[in-house]
């Protein structure tokens, strides 16, 4: 096998593993808790009894797809009135409109509370 090949199958195993190792080792004593008789109220912190709230899941999601929007359509427009013409551009102002859109979207949901 080659090395193109085998990067692939080796991380994904180890990702395999590592979740594997976190299941069982829960699932493990979460069943030794309850033998012991336990509460199951135990497993539970108070976030994870909470619903998950979709209107900010689609706030964040939405607005992360505005800034990778923006950020693709200004590298667009400064690479055709050739300011700069590198792939670097497209990248770098990605990730900053995207970073940029979910800080707003943090202060608009921190505002609405």
């Amino acid at each position: 096998m080659r090395g193109d090949t085998l990067i692939p199958i080796v991380l994904f195993a180890s990702i395999f593993g590592i979740v594997y190792v976190f299941l069982n080792t829960r699932h493990k004593e979460r069943l030794s808790l309850i033998e012991k008789g336990a509460d199951a109220s135990l497993f539970y912190s108070e976030k994870e009894i909470k619903r998950f709230n979709w209107s900010k899941f689609i706030l964040k999601v939405g607005m992360f797809f505005m800034g990778v929007a923006l950020g693709v359509f200004l590298a667009a427009l400064w690479s055709k009135c050739n300011f700069i013409n590198a792939p670097a551009l497209y990248i770098s102002l990605i990730f900053f409109f995207s970073g940029l859109s979910l800080v707003l979207s943090y202060l608009i949901d921190r505002k609405s509370k």
